[in-house]
């Protein structure tokens, strides 16, 4: 019978498969070469390094500021 400590487990398993499922799916259907931002394009380094990024580097770097609340 299984106890607490294994049922956690199993449920760990399952969603850390799932996560890197959705993960690997993501990475094959994102295509973006132009930042949403800023419009430039995405460098090729960073496309092949992160493939579901949205952003270059630079408005990326400005997003997580202002998530941590600083300004531009």
């Amino acid at each position: 019978m299984a106890d607490n400590v294994d049922r956690a487990a199993v449920t760990i398993q399952q969603s850390l498969e799932a996560t890197l499922a959705n993960r690997a799916a993501l990475a094959r259907h994102v295509t973006n070469t132009e930042c949403d931002d800023c419009g430039y394009e995405i460098p090729v380094a960073r496309r092949q390094a992160a493939p579901w990024a949205t952003t270059c580097i630079g408005c990326q770097g400005i997003r997580e500021h202002k998530a941590r609340g600083f300004r531009e």
